[in-house]
């Protein structure tokens, strides 16, 4: 299942864990962001969404950026973790693990009936 068939407030919801997630195992740029992010699972990511997300993870000096030349064709804007980047994902992770799983023991099991009264 992709993103396209996901609720747009779980997208949003998600998106800044999965981006900075992503920035923290390599430096990398938007259009490398965006084909991880649908190559796992994830549906395509706009540039009009992802770019505001990178930036607001910059603001909040999770992550910096440099533009470099390209070889062949145009520039490209590079993300790098920084230290409190690496940092907040650690936590995040471990935060998204403990809700997840309570969220899951709300939801019902798979084919599970409920009674209504």
């Amino acid at each position: 299942m992709d993103i396209e068939s996901q609720p747009p407030d779980w997208v949003r919801a998600v998106l800044p864990m999965a981006v900075l997630s992503i920035v923290c195992e390599e430096e990398t740029y938007g259009y490398a962001i965006a084909h991880r992010l649908q190559s796992a699972g994830l549906g395509a990511i706009k540039g009009g969404t992802l770019y505001p997300v990178l930036n607001r993870l910059e603001a909040a000096d999770l992550l910096t950026s440099s533009w470099r030349e390209g070889v062949g064709g145009p520039g490209r804007e590079f993300f790098t973790a920084t230290a409190a980047g690496r940092a907040h994902i650690d936590e995040r992770a471990t935060a998204w693990r403990t809700f997840s799983q309570q969220v899951d023991d709300l939801l019902p099991t798979r084919g599970a009936r409920h009674d209504t009264p």
